[in-house]
């Protein structure tokens, strides 16, 4: 499932090159230049993290990385905002769970 704008009356869209990233184990693409988080969102992944508490879902909400909804362990290293992380290529991105722990 591909959720992004490719084409756009007034907007300029420019080429990108494609970039693979593993989430969860499985193989993804992306665009250079994009945010993990919208990378996910593009491929149809909306859960990013959840509640310590109550373990609701948590999604993209403030894309500024002011919030702690995006949280995630990105090439090992837990809490990585992933709305302002870029992608690049390789990345080894998973959920999180509570906290998230220091290895």
């Amino acid at each position: 499932m591909n959720q992004r704008i490719n084409k756009h009356p007034i907007i300029d869209i420019p080429l990108r090159q494609k970039i693979k990233f593993f989430y969860n184990g499985k193989e993804f693409f992306g665009f250079e230049g994009e945010t993990i988080a919208s990378a996910l969102h593009a491929a149809g992944i909306t859960k990013l993290s959840e509640s310590i508490k109550h373990h609701r879902p948590r999604g993209f909400y403030c894309a500024i990385g002011n919030c702690s909804s995006c949280f995630m362990r990105v090439d090992g290293k837990p809490n990585v905002k992933t709305c302002v992380e870029p992608l690049r290529e390789n990345m080894v991105v998973e959920n999180q769970e509570g906290r998230g722990s220091i290895i």
